[in-house]
């Protein structure tokens, strides 16, 4: 199966944030399982290494036809051919999307001709695959002008396209004057397919004319159907739930490992744990001037944006109870500054039992993953969320609220004897301390807690079970039964 997997960013040429990082070791995972992936990425500033010219370009942009050209590369370390799309006047710029955090006003036209672009490297036979794999607003006109501008060309109409909802909260929404941009007729400009409140809204598009729908969790793909988590479109979700499920992101454990991770004050396995976590704890707590070598304190460890939605103010609530119940918490991030104000003046005033570092630093992120003894995750919406899967790696048990990806990974040692963290429903601080207060009891039961460790140690949450999972996605697509994609994915498992 031809897999042509088409993003806006990607680890290592390109990268914003998560996106980049699920596409590249999805991308090297699909080939190791022995699939044939291309991959596409417009050739921004910051693309390196420079690919070979192969093709001219000439993509219509409204009433102008705009030229470009197209390089091949190999994604880095890989055999996996990577085609830059390039066009100096929308990509070579100081960011992706935006400067500033203003984007910039023309990503219309930007990301229209990035995916023009893709359906004319499929049209000339360049790139000739059996599914396109789409990923988020700036890719949705893929599926989106396969099935309106495109679906009469022989190489394109027939085309199977799967696209992925990373972050419903980021949707491509343009003012409707801007629809000519794209070439796509204003008969299409209606409630059913484009129009969102009188503007253009890419991932809506996406959403109606893909053949199949993912995003990142079972339990994401539940609730953006509901009006808590739907960002305005989960009566289109609704409408089109038979196409939509759920694959977790995986995790690179040639990254995240502590017995390889070169970040760490020292490296360690599950037969090692105990000696080896304690040594990180040590480390960490002198990065941050805090009381060190007694092992019954428990350490708390946030590594997370700042932000409400990542339940930031919830932590912020219950540190006069972590301190007084005698607790340590070093906090690593950054976001809005009245938060960062608050874990601030925590840290002046209780230095010895909170750290606070307010910048991203991804060296001390590997070394409060590996040396807290429990990671906070009480986000308010978590699509999939990554922390809680390196924390388990490295045998530190997660706090997570019950949303989204956390749900789908971390189930409370309290329900099950298979317990690999400890989960709350209700996003207040009440809640979250009482989850705190169960963890600290436990940590208290020095046998039980290194079982609980190895226990949570042993996860595997590798990039290989989401690509198996991806390929029985794919292979569901291409059949003709009239099952529904939800449907075939069940039974496939």
């Amino acid at each position: 199966m031809k897999i042509f997997l088409v993003a806006s960013e990607i680890t290592p040429l390109a990268k914003t944030g998560g996106l980049a990082n699920v596409i590249g070791s999805l991308a090297c995972a699909l080939r190791k399982q022995g699939m044939e992936i291309a991959i596409a990425v417009p050739n921004y500033r910051e693309v390196s290494p420079v690919g070979e010219k192969i093709a001219d370009l000439h993509i219509p942009i409204g009433n102008q036809t705009i030229d470009g050209h197209v390089e091949r590369t190999c994604l880095p370390e890989t055999d996996i051919p990577t085609f830059l799309i390039t066009q100096d006047h929308y990509f070579d710029r100081d960011g992706l999307y935006g400067e500033n955090g203003i984007d910039y006003p023309d990503n219309l036209e930007r990301f229209t001709f990035f995916c023009r672009s893709i359906l004319d490297l499929v049209e000339r036979g360049i790139v000739e695959p059996d599914i396109i794999h789409a990923n988020d607003w700036p890719t949705a006109l893929v599926p989106i002008y396969i099935k309106t501008v495109f679906h009469r060309q022989p190489k394109i109409g027939s085309l199977r396209t799967l696209f992925t909802i990373h972050n419903l909260a980021y949707q491509g929404i343009f003012p409707s004057s801007l629809l000519p941009f794209t070439g796509i007729s204003w008969q299409h400009f209606h409630l059913d397919e484009l129009e969102f409140y009188n503007q253009l809204n890419l991932m809506k598009g996406g959403i109606v004319f893909a053949d199949a729908i993912n995003t990142v969790s079972k339990t994401y793909a539940k609730e953006i159907r509901t009006e808590e988590y739907g960002c305005g479109l989960e009566g289109v979700l609704q409408k089109n739930q038979s196409r939509l499920t759920g694959i977790l992101n995986g995790v690179d454990y040639s990254i995240w490992s502590p017995e390889n991770d070169a970040l760490l004050e020292t490296q360690y396995t599950i037969e090692t744990c105990e000696t080896g976590k304690q040594i990180n704890k040590e480390a960490l707590q002198k990065e941050f001037r805090m009381q060190s070598g007694n092992n019954q304190v428990p350490l708390f460890g946030v590594v997370s944006s700042l932000l409400p939605h990542k339940g930031a103010d919830l932590i912020a609530d219950i540190l006069p109870k972590l301190i007084d119940a005698g607790a340590q918490i070093v906090v690593l991030g950054t976001g809005e500054s009245q938060l960062e104000a608050r874990y601030k003046t925590f840290n002046q005033t209780h230095p010895q039992q909170c750290g606070v570092c307010i910048s991203f630093d991804n060296s001390l992120a590997h070394l409060i993953i590996a040396g807290a003894d429990l990671l906070l995750m009480p986000s308010r919406h978590e699509p999939c969320g990554l922390n809680q899967l390196y924390a388990l790696r490295y045998g530190t048990i997660p706090i997570a609220r019950e949303t989204g990806g956390l749900a789908d990974t971390i189930t409370d040692i309290g329900n099950s004897h298979e317990g690999n963290g400890f989960t709350f429903k209700n996003a207040d601080s009440s809640s979250l301390w009482d989850a705190c207060r169960r963890a600290m009891a436990l940590f208290a039961n020095k046998n039980k807690w290194k079982q609980f460790i190895q226990r949570a140690m042993r996860q595997d949450f590798s990039w290989d079970v989401s690509a198996r999972n991806y390929i029985q996605l794919y292979a569901a697509m291409r059949s003709n039964s009239s099952q529904s994609i939800y449907e075939r994915m069940q039974h496939s498992r």
